[in-house]
């Protein structure tokens, strides 16, 4: 999704719950790495998964065996070596990686139906915006702790991490008066300790 698509999708949550008197709150996040670590496996099965013809299986099966790499600094440079993770950003497998990624959010919209835990995903490849909404901001915060613990141990068992220095929370809220929403103290999960942004 493009970042303008991202805004008017989420200027149109903030307010159709405004009109409910909801307030909003969205947790910002950053895959660290995404695109060096791709797993070529994964992305095989995944692929299979996705049922797409068997001879686009083959031939990124084919396109990812084999793969060597060589660093160069300065006047240094190294030997090839093999490598069985990453894609560059700008090859055709970027549209693979948005399939990669779709296979831990689809657990992950398990896992939240499970737990009953109301949030809407939006999704830019090596990123995302969880959207919560409800009048308490301490029950959003609650949410948001949850799925951050979620998402982060669910990345970790596909090989990620979350970048915590890129991620953030947002409140957006009606109350005509001064706000000031607490914190976001996710470290009890291996989090960092968010301050509310003031602007989008």
């Amino acid at each position: 999704m493009s970042i303008m698509n991202a805004n008017v999708t989420l200027t149109y949550f903030i307010q159709s719950e405004w009109v409910k008197n909801l307030s909003t709150s969205t947790l910002a996040f950053d895959i660290a790495q995404f695109f060096l670590l791709l797993n070529h496996q994964l992305l095989s099965l995944i692929i299979n998964k996705a049922e797409l013809n068997h001879k686009v299986l083959v031939f990124f099966k084919n396109y990812l065996v084999r793969r060597k790499t060589k660093y160069l600094w300065n006047s240094f440079q190294s030997p090839f070596c093999n490598i069985d993770v990453g894609v560059g950003q700008g090859l055709a497998l970027l549209i693979l990686s948005a399939l990669y990624l779709s296979a831990i959010f689809h657990i992950l919209e398990k896992q939240l139906k499970i737990l009953k835990i109301p949030i809407s995903i939006i999704s830019f490849i090596n990123n995302g915006l969880f959207i919560s909404q409800n009048k308490s901001i301490s029950h959003l915060n609650a949410n948001l702790f949850c799925i951050y613990n979620i998402i982060s141990s669910l990345l970790m068992k596909f090989g990620f991490v979350v970048e915590y220095r890129k991620t953030e929370v947002f409140h957006f809220t009606r109350l005509h008066e001064v706000f000031n929403p607490p914190l976001l103290d996710l470290t009890p999960i291996g989090g960092p300790v968010l301050l509310p942004k003031d602007t989008w």
